[in-house]
């Protein structure tokens, strides 16, 4: 009766196995094909906005293109979060394992994180906020295809057109607006700075009213600016 037993459910969970793998595999289809499309089209949305909604918070999101965005926003994020931007195809291996190492010698969590902006792009358009192995293990994969079927340009325009920037504040030019009364095509290099300054915590911190932490980070941003200009040949149009 046993070995029966075990016979007749055995159709039954493969059959359910089948149908979430079906299901798993649509679902990565349809990421990969959303990420083609998105090479053309703004994203109508990102999935960190459609969670914020869902909890409640209002959205103010306005795409602009990269050529309404004040090269000021553009060189001071890159600096802040991603200065190889220009040297790696979606992944920063020397980043990572240089956090790795930090991780086993000292026994603590990194200072900073590891993320490029290609894989902070696919997080906010497809992943979850909350930190996690299996977010970061996703990142990784979908930052290279993000790489491949988008230029280089097109991955910091749909950044800073999607980025958090203050409770429901997504993108350069909600921001701007939002911040400093102005859109973003006319920031000036200090305030390009303060926006770039809050990008690692903008619910907390705040570019229109900067507290003395967030000032002596835009300071520092402003003064690292020149020494990443060399190595942006892949956007020239900020140069």
């Amino acid at each position: 009766m046993a070995t029966g037993w075990r016979q007749s459910a055995r159709p039954g969970w493969w059959r359910w196995t089948r149908r979430a793998l079906i299901a798993v595999l649509c679902l990565v289809l349809a990421v990969l094909s959303l990420a083609v499309a998105y090479r053309f089209v703004p994203p109508p949305v990102s999935a960190l906005m459609l969670m914020r909604r869902a909890g409640g918070e209002g959205i103010d999101y306005r795409w602009v293109p990269i050529s309404r965005i004040s090269p000021n926003l553009t060189r001071a994020v890159v600096t802040s979060e991603d200065a190889r931007f220009c040297l790696h195809h979606g992944v920063d291996w020397d980043v990572l394992m240089g956090l790795v190492t930090q991780l086993i010698d000292e026994g603590t969590g990194p200072s900073r994180g590891g993320s490029t902006i290609d894989m902070q792009t696919a997080k906010n358009l497809f992943l979850w906020p909350e930190r996690s192995y299996v977010r970061k293990a996703l990142e990784i994969p979908l930052a290279y295809w993000l790489d491949l079927v988008w230029p280089k340009e097109r991955v910091i325009e749909v950044y800073l057109n999607i980025a958090e920037w203050g409770p429901g504040i997504y993108g350069a030019e909600a921001a701007a607006e939002h911040h400093f009364g102005k859109p973003a095509a006319r920031l000036s290099r200090r305030e390009a700075a303060l926006m770039a300054a809050v990008l690692p915590n903008p619910i907390e911190r705040v570019a229109g009213r900067p507290s003395p932490e967030v000032k002596r980070l835009a300071r520092r941003i402003e003064r690292r600016v020149a020494g990443t200009l060399p190595y942006l040949d892949c956007l020239p149009g900020i140069k």
